[in-house]
């Protein structure tokens, strides 16, 4: 019987994580998404086309891999067609490929108006939602009247979306008195744009949960594809500035009714810097031209929202959050190419909270907000001419030690180090 391979981003998202699922699904048969939703994406270059994977797991990409949409992941219809109709076109076969947990919760129109709604009253304290409809859709599920992928075929389903549009109306005019909602949520035009959603669908829905099993009982490969990463979760992330779900090794299990005896090795996946989109406390944020400097090397925009993304320097003491939380069996570390522009790169090893250094992570607002990040100073200057290089032996001097050096402090090998930015600019050290 085989095990998982799990991939998890460790900051903030968008570490770079569809590279090495894109490495571990070469060989794989079944690649699994099972949180969040089309708030997250993973970016692929495959046959020189760059495709955005919002829903689908980008494992499919590999052409002979199945992808699962989880029960944990909450789904847009119309934009898992949109991805699906583009794969399509490119010469994917996705209705032989995909597959789509019956338990999966699915987002409506109104989900995404009380997004956008909330976060306008919230004004000063907005959490920098994406206004996509994830949190109002995982607030349905946990209060036991959200709509399933399943729901949709049940003979109640036009009882229970009327019953939920109107509750949500009248939530909305709580919140938001000035405008008047109805003709953006018409029922018969929601009830018939996703009864046809339902029908285009209804192939891809199965049992996902006995599908992996029955995988792993056959010895086959299976690879979890992580959403998001582990300060964004609701749980162990900077709460309140986190996503609805659960991006950390505990969400994995409950998102694909795998259990903890299943799982393998759990790659966490980090840049050689760091980055953020949307509010929150940030320790190691750089708000000078040296940030700006990374942004531009970095390409740092969302992948979802086009937002530029906040940058700074790597911080070693989340990561060794992340890795306490997810028990990381070895890293990935992208952007290497990037950092290496840089003649004296800094690596953050503790935290000065009121004079007190410490090397433990906390996520308590007040002390990451008067947290002062405590660097070691390492030579860079590698340059970000090293995607030719196929061994670690083969980067310059100071790049080996750059990654050295993580490796000693966090105690778990870098397996993975990225290169450039195509998906072969990557060395996989065999040894680690």
């Amino acid at each position: 019987m085989s095990k998982v391979d799990v991939v998890i981003g460790c900051f903030y998202g968008d570490e770079g994580k569809g590279k090495v699922i894109d490495y571990l699904a070469a060989d794989a048969d079944v690649a699994v998404r099972c949180t969040g939703g089309d708030n997250a994406g993973h970016t692929i270059k495959a046959n020189g086309v760059k495709y955005a994977m919002h829903l689908i797991p980008s494992g499919l990409l590999s052409g002979h891999t199945i992808g699962v949409i989880g029960n944990g992941v909450v789904l847009n219809p119309q934009v898992l067609l949109e991805e699906i109709n583009n794969l399509k076109e490119h010469g994917y076969d996705v209705d032989k490929y995909l597959k789509i947990s019956e338990k999966t919760h699915v987002i409506f129109p109104y989900h995404r108006k009380l997004d956008v709604a909330l976060e306008k009253v919230r004004q000063a304290k907005k959490i920098g939602t994406t206004g996509k409809g994830i949190g109002p859709s995982y607030c349905d599920k946990y209060e036991r009247s959200g709509i399933r992928m399943e729901d949709l075929y049940a003979p109640d389903f036009k009882e229970r979306l009327k019953e939920q549009t109107e509750l949500k109306l009248a939530l909305l005019k709580v919140y938001d008195p000035e405008t008047d909602y109805t003709k953006e949520l018409d029922f018969d035009k929601m009830f018939a744009e996703y009864s046809d959603y339902a029908a285009q669908l209804e192939p891809y829905v199965c049992d996902t949960i006995t599908l992996l099993h029955k995988a792993l009982e056959a010895d086959k490969k299976v690879v979890v594809e992580g959403a998001q990463a582990t300060l964004l979760d609701i749980d162990f992330g900077s709460y309140p500035y986190v996503t609805s779900s659960n991006p950390t090794i505990g969400g994995i299990l409950t998102g694909t009714g795998l259990s903890a005896s299943d799982i393998g090795n759990v790659y966490g996946v980090i840049k050689a810097y760091s980055s953020r989109v949307g509010e929150g406390p940030y320790v190691t944020e750089l708000l000078d031209a040296t940030g700006d400097r990374i942004r531009e090397l970095g390409h740092e925009y969302g992948t979802t929202t086009g937002r530029p993304r906040r940058c700074g320097w790597l911080d070693l003491v989340t990561l060794k959050y992340a890795k306490r939380l997810n028990g990381l069996t070895a890293l990935s570390v992208n952007h290497l190419d990037t950092i290496g522009k840089f003649d004296t790169i800094k690596v953050c090893i503790g935290y000065d909270v009121n004079g007190e250094v410490t090397e433990d992570f906390t996520t308590n607002l007040k002390v990451l907000n008067n947290a002062k990040p405590v660097y070691e100073e390492l030579k860079g200057g590698w340059g970000d001419e090293i995607a030719s290089c196929k061994t670690f032996e083969e980067l310059p001097e100071n790049a080996q030690k750059y990654i050295s050096f993580i490796e000693k402090y966090i105690g778990v090998p870098v397996k993975f180090i990225g290169t450039g930015a195509d998906r072969e600019a990557m060395i996989v050290r065999a040894d680690n």
